[in-house]
């Protein structure tokens, strides 16, 4: 049975966990991580895939289950919170895969992005209204889509309605594919979006506003700083491409 505690929704429908394996498309050389594998459904068909698969689950009821299902030797099963697992332990290059608990999703992805062992891809089951926030494009940017996509290209995929999990959560779900860069699109990812930040401490209004407030300088100073970074003032945060958030931070902290 499902512990809602735990964010349980375990999904049954074929082409779902089907479609997941031909965006991650593993091979005998792949290494994935499968991030809850609950009632082993998605994992079964990794293992048909001949990759070493690497799962984490933290529901100790279901460990008994899983360890008498999957006994391959190319099957680890780890007994633990994702929020503890150490990911430099996985080889480079490696593959995630998982239906992902929708509280656990902000956490899982920055983690995946900050770490210095990022994976290949990733692909993800996650709420449609975060998949689509993390794929916006610029224009319909929030502090979250960039900061993934510093690190990744963000594809949306098959949406997944809600009656395919047992039970069924409450809203719709979505495919979300994120292909890591080699290196981040930026030079100093913690510096930038600490400036993402100021710059969405007031989403609705104009940067020169925003940047104000959250940067604590005068409204003039905001206006001189965007200036020269070459970004209308006039414009909103969600407008702004990661390139320019670059430019901006460079030149924040060029008079620093």
């Amino acid at each position: 049975m499902a512990d809602k505690t735990l964010g349980q929704h375990w999904l049954y429908d074929e082409l779902t966990l089907s479609r997941i394996i031909e965006l991650a498309d593993p091979d005998p050389s792949s290494t994935v991580l499968e991030i809850g594998p609950g009632l082993g459904t998605l994992t079964k068909k990794l293992l048909a895939t001949n990759a070493n698969i690497v799962a984490v689950e933290f529901d100790e009821r279901l460990i008994g289950e899983l360890k008498r299902l999957y006994s391959s030797p190319n099957f680890r099963l780890v007994q633990a919170d994702i929020r503890e697992f150490d990911l430099t332990s996985l080889p480079n290059g490696y593959v995630v895969c998982a239906n992902i608990p929708y509280y656990l999703t902000s956490f899982i992805l920055r983690s995946l992005s900050e770490s210095i062992n990022r994976p290949k891809l990733a692909v993800l089951l996650v709420q449609k209204e975060v998949a689509e926030r993390v794929a916006a494009e610029q224009g319909n940017h929030s502090i979250l889509s960039i900061a993934v996509q510093i690190f990744a290209k963000a594809t949306l995929h098959d949406l997944v309605p809600a009656r395919f999990f047992s039970p069924p959560p409450k809203v719709d779900s979505q495919l979300l594919k994120l292909t890591y860069y080699d290196t981040p699109k930026v030079d100093d990812p913690e510096r930038v979006m600490s400036m993402v930040k100021a710059g969405f401490s007031s989403p609705r209004k104009k940067l020169r506003s925003s940047l104000s407030a959250g940067l604590h300088i005068e409204v003039s100073e905001a206006d001189q700083l965007l200036d020269k970074a070459t970004i209308d003032s006039n414009r909103r945060a969600q407008t702004v491409s990661i390139e320019e958030w670059e430019r901006l931070t460079e030149e924040f902290y060029k008079k620093s």
